[in-house]
């Protein structure tokens, strides 16, 4: 048995894809809080399944992270913010 070498359909290199540099945003601007009474900025660090999402991808700072975490983890306990999204709703 013999392994064939596959080209690629294109037949040329990959293109490579520009990635923006993620920054912090509330480093960047000073006036956001994090606070868990406001679930309209801790919704947008959370996936639709309901899970935090980590700092490789929302770009925070590792303190900005602790941060939302714990104000998350507070927000689902008063009921603020969903444990678990289910499927119907």
């Amino acid at each position: 048995m013999t392994i064939e070498k596959r080209s690629r359909p294109s037949g040329g290199p990959r293109k490579k894809f520009f990635h923006r540099r993620k920054y912090c945003k509330f480093c960047s601007d000073s006036t956001i809080k994090i606070d868990y009474k406001r679930p309209d900025i801790l919704h947008d660090y959370i996936t639709e399944r309901g899970k935090i999402m980590p700092r490789r991808i929302t770009g925070s700072c590792a303190k900005h992270q602790r941060a939302l975490t714990q104000a998350i983890k507070r927000a689902r306990t008063i009921a603020l913010l969903p444990f678990v999204v289910t499927e119907g709703r």
